[in-house]
């Protein structure tokens, strides 16, 4: 499976996010892990136990194979099943998904792209669901969306008694509209709470400050300054 730019964007966030609100997290949950990317993300930057669902069995697999070759092996549990059958004996501090989300639009003839790409397995009311009955007290979620969904799964949330902690809207480049959402949410109202905005691209194509300065650790290439910045509203 390749790894896309807004699934890397989505892993950093977290971390960023959790890195500067002191937030600490003893277990966590991955919904759709794919290659594992977001768990290894994670777990590289917080003392955690993940465990990690992907309904797809070739993907999972390659999650473990990736998850094996990492210092972190023992630290994140792969678990081929859905969501829907999955039955956790504990409550997550911290629950993540980069769900399939192109509902409604045009579906590809390849089952396994439908499942990855669309909510054909997994609808955004289940997911939200699962998630309040799964959370500990004081945990936390955050999901990926399409922008033009954002509202919807806003619902949803005030629905469950969640409330928006953190919402970062990420544009292609300056030139183009939002369209991606990622969110961070809680069982608990806090003060903190924010709006910001980032676009991966500036008006010459180049990455961004503020991408590249989450980016950075990730990345083999020594030469991806550090540092960035977002723009809050």
């Amino acid at each position: 499976m390749k790894v896309c730019t807004d699934a890397c964007l989505f892993g950093a966030w977290m971390v960023e996010v959790i890195r500067d609100n002191n937030l600490n997290f003893s277990n966590a949950l991955d919904i759709g892990t794919g290659t594992g990317l977001l768990s290894l993300m994670l777990v590289q930057e917080n003392d955690i136990e993940i465990d990690a669902l992907e309904i797809n069995e070739n993907a999972a697999n390659q999650a473990i194979q990736n998850v094996s070759a990492t210092p972190w092996k023992n630290k994140v549990h792969i678990y081929n099943q859905s969501l829907q059958a999955f039955a956790p004996q504990k409550k997550y501090d911290f629950i993540f998904s980069n769900p399939p989300f192109f509902e409604n639009d045009l579906t590809s003839s390849d089952k396994n792209k439908n499942a990855a790409k669309h909510d054909s397995t997994l609808t955004f009311d289940v997911l939200i669901d699962f998630i309040k009955n799964n959370l500990t007290e004081t945990g936390y979620g955050a999901v990926l969306l399409p922008y033009h969904r954002a509202d919807y799964i806003e619902t949803l949330l005030e629905k469950q008694s969640l409330f928006i902690v953190e919402k970062m809207q990420v544009r292609q480049s300056v030139s183009h509209g939002f369209f991606r959402t990622m969110i961070l949410f809680s069982n608990k109202e806090v003060e903190w709470s924010s709006v910001k905005e980032m676009s991966i691209h500036d008006e010459e194509r180049n990455y961004t400050e503020g991408f590249k300065g989450l980016l950075s650790r990730y990345y083999l290439a020594p030469s991806i300054p550090q540092g960035g910045s977002y723009s809050t509203k």
